[in-house]
């Protein structure tokens, strides 16, 4: 059963979260055994809202914040129970104060904190799981925090730098079919009664503009059933595997955009790769564990062709120079480490070049795009223009 708590220490300092009990009095027993004073037991197994997901979720920066601080704490000396009940208290969504809650729960009963956190795999991916596991194994939980944090923060950072460089195109375009629709829909047929009414000659231009008004009026509920089977039938296709590959392939292919999505995934890889691998992950298994963080159906066939060249006695360097997906200072720099036995340290150091490289390619993006946005919409506001002032131009020259 699960019980919702609100108890008080003898100073007087309130403390609530979850835990799980058979009965109320059970979890009132555990509270006074924990030297709290309960104050309120609630069952929360029949509520409604117990059901549904998560409002809000848990973002990335709450993952960071949790990390780092445990990572602290723990290299400050205090014990892991300790620490999270003090990060319970600190996280300011409680989404997260309630997951770290139910971890502490699992911990005091023996599980490890790389066993606890497994039951939310929404919130830590397997990859964050497994480096827990190999720092608890390795007795430097802390340090390996540290370095998780530090890669969630990278990550984090690399996305968002991404996103920046898309964001002011897809507002654009947004705009543009804003404003096209409502040209469409409420302005030409207005303009259009004008002309038929006034009997005056259309140039091309209007003859086109009206014609696509006029068809998106008469038909637009088939347009909108055609436009949603569309959008349906393309989500359901580039789920299976044959349309992923496609979408993936041709992503990586786009002019300029390719070599960014190429970049930002080869940064990511090494990132990560270098992470599991610092923090003693078997070779093979951290190579597996990558492939599933690339978001692209191509490099994660390739990673995993990799990892299985590995287990056949191949060198990491080797095996990836048979695939052209990876750049040939990424496969030196492998080799490299591998010869110098500091494998995660280049591959650190090949995910920070490839950040800088997309960073330097946003740059260029965000830069050259302007120009080229600015030529795009002053080709479509001229067609309208020409479209809608031509004939009223014809007009007051036939009456002059």
């Amino acid at each position: 059963m699960r019980l919702r708590y609100k108890a008080a220490t003898k100073e007087g300092t309130l403390s609530q979260g979850l835990l799980d009990a058979k009965d109320i009095s059970e979890a009132a027993g555990y509270l006074r055994a924990k030297k709290l004073i309960p104050i309120q037991i609630t069952r929360i197994d029949n509520q409604i809202w117990n059901n549904l997901p998560m409002i809000g979720g848990v973002k990335n920066s709450d993952l960071v914040l949790f990390t780092r601080q445990l990572s602290s704490m723990l290299s400050s000396g205090l014990t892991l129970m300790r620490s999270l009940d003090i990060l319970k208290d600190q996280m300011q969504n409680p989404n997260m104060s309630e997951i770290v809650t139910t971890v502490i729960s699992d911990v005091e009963e023996g599980k490890t904190l790389a066993q606890a956190i497994e039951k939310h795999p929404k919130v830590f991916t397997p990859i964050y799981i497994s480096i827990i596991r190999a720092g608890e194994e390795s007795g430097l939980l802390d340090k390996v925090l540290s370095r998780l944090a530090d890669n969630l923060e990278k990550q984090a950072k690399l996305r968002s730098t991404i996103k920046s460089a898309l964001m002011y195109p897809v507002i654009v375009v947004i705009l543009m079919v804003v404003v096209m629709v409502v040209m469409m829909v409420f302005v030409m047929p207005t303009l259009s009664a004008l002309y038929v009414n006034l009997n005056v000659p259309l140039p091309l231009p209007t003859q086109i503009v009206m014609g696509i008004s006029n068809g998106i009026i008469t038909f637009w509920p088939i347009v909108l059933v055609a436009l949603v089977l569309v959008i349906f039938g393309y989500r359901k296709w580039s789920r299976t595997l044959d349309g992923r590959l496609v979408i993936d392939t041709i992503l990586l292919k786009l002019p300029v955009f390719g070599k960014l999505i190429s970049k930002s995934i080869l940064a990511e890889f090494a990132r990560t790769l270098g992470l599991l691998v610092g923090t003693g992950t078997l070779v093979v298994q951290a190579l597996i564990e990558t492939s599933d963080t690339t978001g692209n159906v191509n490099y994660r066939d390739a990673i995993v062709g990799v990892s299985k060249q590995v287990e056949k006695g191949v060198t990491i360097g080797d095996a990836m120079a048979y695939y052209p997906l990876f750049p040939s200072l990424l496969i030196q720099l492998v080799k490299i480490g591998e010869q110098t036995g500091k494998v995660d340290e280049t591959l650190n150091k090949a995910s920070e070049y490839f950040e800088r490289e997309v960073n330097e390619t946003v740059k260029t993006l965000t830069t050259a795009m302007e120009p080229f946005i600015m030529i795009i919409l002053g080709i479509g506001v001229a067609f309208l223009i020409i479209s809608v002032i031509t004939p009223i131009y014809s007009l007051i020259s036939s009456i002059q």
